[in-house]
């Protein structure tokens, strides 16, 4: 089913590979007419642009990095120009897939979708390879005479052990979650506003909570709170 992308909040993402490029706008004009063009097409708002200006080998992207950011903060979508401007890049490809962040190409909408398809179809491709080879070699181990198995008595521990690492993801995304909005509330605050305050103007921007919520003074100090401890 193909995506709607009618009345959505985006965030703008474009790459180019050198100083000279990022000072002089060249291949920077086209990205962003291809995505301005995109988006007057349909019913938007455009949050934010963010320029990276390195080469297409570094792996290192902080400008991706803040997209990311305002795109969890926002729940916007990220938008870039044109796909092989990214998808080629492994770095990029393993951040959105664990950014959880959705993105959309101007030149070909969805191929965004298609893209993580056929990734998602490789490493299950490549994990079937590795399972296959696993069990042909615990075949031969066993033709040999190697006991194979193990202790399969001990599943209240196991058990204890996948709840504490979903604990972990759960806190690892609260943490995210407050880096993404910390700056914006620092800003209000400095601006004399209290954590009420700052609650009624975040409900007001539609920045939703972490489970989507309404905001409260309680819940903003609290993730100042935890804002301040990472």
């Amino acid at each position: 089913m193909a995506k709607c992308w009618d009345n959505l909040r985006f965030i703008a993402y474009y790459r180019v590979s050198t100083d000279r490029q990022g000072r002089s706008g060249l291949g920077l004009e086209a990205q962003q007419e291809a995505v301005h063009k995109f988006l007057s097409q349909r019913p938007h708002t455009l949050i934010a642009e963010k320029i990276e200006v390195e080469s297409g080998r570094n792996a290192d992207r902080p400008e991706l990095a803040k997209a990311f950011g305002l795109c969890r903060l926002h729940r916007a979508t990220l938008i870039i120009a044109k796909l092989d401007r990214l998808a080629r890049s492994v770095a990029f490809v393993s951040n959105i897939l664990e950014s959880g962040v959705d993105f959309v190409a101007a030149d070909f909408p969805e191929a965004n979708r298609l893209t993580i398809h056929i990734l998602s179809a490789v490493a299950e491709h490549e994990a079937r390879m590795i399972s296959d080879r696993t069990k042909a070699a615990l075949k031969a181990a066993k033709a040999r005479g190697v006991v194979l198995g193990g202790d399969r008595g001990n599943l209240p521990s196991v058990a204890a052990r996948g709840a504490q690492a979903s604990a972990v993801a759960r806190s690892r995304q609260a943490d995210e979650r407050a880096q993404d909005v910390a700056p914006l509330i620092m800003s209000l605050r400095d601006a004399g506003k209290n954590f009420e305050d700052i609650a009624i103007e975040l409900q007001g921007r539609e920045i939703p909570t972490a489970r989507g919520g309404v905001w409260t003074g309680q819940k903003v100090s609290r993730l100042m709170r935890r804002a301040l401890q990472l």
